[in-house]
């Protein structure tokens, strides 16, 4: 069975954020990249199905500059065996990454794609549910628990009321929540080894898909500063103030 698991290439989590001084978008110039948090958790999955022998391949896929061939790296010392890095300038927005993922799955074939419900730079949450809809594939997203066997999957599902699960036939798509699992480490053997696995790189002109982006930016800024907070002497000048000022009771 081979499994498909996008990755994308995101500002590292621990590093604050900050925006161009035109207002154009986020200053990414000097800043540290890594791999998209819940990507990772995808590609720890695909490999611990691989390693409980219930898969025979996992293929990383990535859109983007040249650079994130680094998380394609990243994702193969993981666990994945091969990465394919749809080389683009532009500035993909999920539809055109969910075509792009739909021209592949055409291509390579496979009977699961594992993704991240979402990308802690746009927090879209649309991708795979864009691709489930591209290719007329069975979907359970916000996945805490996955088990695979007898050519189906089973997945357990994080919802606002508690835990569903879903069976799904195969091919599917599954979206990973926090709680599915935590990575594992990623050692200076594996580093090595996967500097030689191996690498393909397309356009997506090759791929016959279209990425021209159908929204524009007008302006990206900082969110307002908290005010700080004030002390009131009493329970009934916190009401007073809730009521008149906040005017939230």
């Amino acid at each position: 069975m081979k499994v498909l698991v996008p990755v994308k290439r995101v500002v590292d989590y621990n590093v604050k954020v900050r925006v161009k001084s035109d207002g154009s978008g986020v200053d990414i110039a000097n800043v540290k990249m890594s791999m998209n948090p819940f990507d990772e958790i995808a590609v720890e999955e695909a490999t611990r199905l691989k390693e409980g022998g219930k898969v025979t391949e996992i293929v990383a896929v990535t859109c983007g500059v040249a650079q994130a061939q680094e998380t394609l790296r990243t994702a193969m010392a993981i666990g994945a065996d091969r990465g394919v890095l749809v080389e683009t300038g532009a500035e993909i927005e999920p539809l055109g990454v969910a075509k792009v993922l739909k021209a592949l799955a055409v291509e390579e074939q496979p009977q699961l794609i594992i993704l991240g419900k979402q990308a802690i730079d746009d927090d879209s949450n649309q991708t795979g549910q864009m691709l489930a809809a591209l290719l007329g594939w069975p979907q359970a997203t916000f996945a805490s628990k996955v088990v695979l066997e007898d050519g189906k999957v089973t997945v357990t599902r994080e919802v606002d009321g508690g835990l569903e699960t879903v069976a799904l036939s195969l091919p599917a798509i599954i979206t990973t929540d926090l709680r599915l699992n935590e990575p594992r480490y990623v050692t200076l053997p594996n580093i090595m080894k996967a500097k030689k696995k191996p690498l393909t790189t397309v356009k997506p002109e090759d791929l016959g898909v279209d990425v021209t982006p159908r929204l524009k930016t007008v302006k990206v800024a900082e969110p307002a500063k908290r005010s700080a907070g004030v002390k009131v002497p009493d329970v009934a000048t916190l009401v007073a103030k809730l009521r008149t000022e906040a005017k939230v009771i």
